[in-house]
């Protein structure tokens, strides 16, 4: 079992988290594995056209049935705004007000998911122009008041800026934000500070696909030895080090015993630093 991290919301997340996306009809076993293997957090979106999210429901209700209840679960799904949908398969009426459309693609997930509530919602993306943006987030808010959801965050938010104009417009503060953890982002510093200073967790995707030059210095060799692990669970253990929750979408069963084994280990305060020195020389 991971251990976990507490929210602004005081939501109870898992510090690894499995990621659905891509997965398509294999979404339900794969899921299925994971959480027999020992995930116990989900992370799905209502956007066919990258996640099957009834999938996802498949495997819930799959583990009900062998004794794992809902409540044991930490399940996070997304409103993807309309840019982000192919348009064949618009979860939503496309012409219908922004808040409709949230309204409409939230009960969609609910079937889906065979929930009634989910543990995060997330906004898959800003809308533009703000104002758009606040809208959709108020959608949310009502949500989350209804007991949909038990908190709410944000996704590919990359501007500092933007982010802290949202929180303090916000009735219910955003509790994640979730982005691509890479370089070109300067690996989030600045916006990964600000949150920490809020109780806000940040979640990272692409963890290891965009960062295969860390993966690859004679740093992360170095520790591969010393602890007798592969440079993937040194990467991820240096995230949770970091307060990072990192999403994982393995679908190799070594793969995910493996990442459940990287809080067997710690890594030491000079070597934390040492890859904290190295991201801002990738990054530079």
């Amino acid at each position: 079992m991971t251990p976990y991290v507490i929210t602004n919301e005081n939501v109870r997340m898992p510090a690894l988290i499995y990621g659905t996306a891509w997965k398509e009809s294999r979404t339900a076993d794969l899921t299925e594995m994971a959480l027999r293997a020992g995930f116990r957090g989900i992370d799905t979106a209502c956007q066919p056209k990258h996640y099957h999210e009834a999938g996802v429901g498949e495997a819930i209700a799959r583990l009900g049935a062998q004794g794992v209840e809902r409540s044991e679960l930490f399940v996070q799904t997304k409103f993807t705004p309309l840019s982000g949908h192919d348009p064949a398969r618009i979860p939503y009426d496309p012409a219908a007000p922004i808040e409709e459309q949230v309204s409409q693609s939230f009960a969609v997930s609910q079937a889906n998911l065979g929930s009634s509530y989910v543990d995060s919602l997330v906004l898959h993306s800003p809308l533009h122009p703000y104002p758009m943006l606040l809208r959709a987030w108020r959608a949310m808010e009502k949500l989350y008041r209804a007991g949909g959801t038990r908190q709410l965050g944000i996704s590919n938010c990359y501007d500092p800026q933007l982010l802290v104009r949202l929180y303090s417009d916000a009735d219910v503060k955003p509790a994640v934000v979730q982005n691509r953890f890479y370089a070109q982002s300067g690996y989030d510093r600045e916006l990964r500070a600000w949150c920490r200073e809020r109780g806000i967790i940040y979640q990272s995707f692409w963890s290891l696909t965009a960062n295969p030059h860390l993966l690859e210095s004679r740093e992360f060799f170095a520790l591969t030895q010393k602890y007798d692990k592969t440079e993937a669970q040194i990467l991820y253990r240096f995230l949770n080090h970091c307060g990072i929750v990192p999403l994982i979408g393995s679908t190799s069963p070594e793969h995910l015993r493996e990442d459940l084994e990287i809080f067997s280990f710690e890594l030491s305060a000079e070597e934390i630093a040492a890859l904290g020195r190295l991201l801002e020389s990738e990054s530079a």
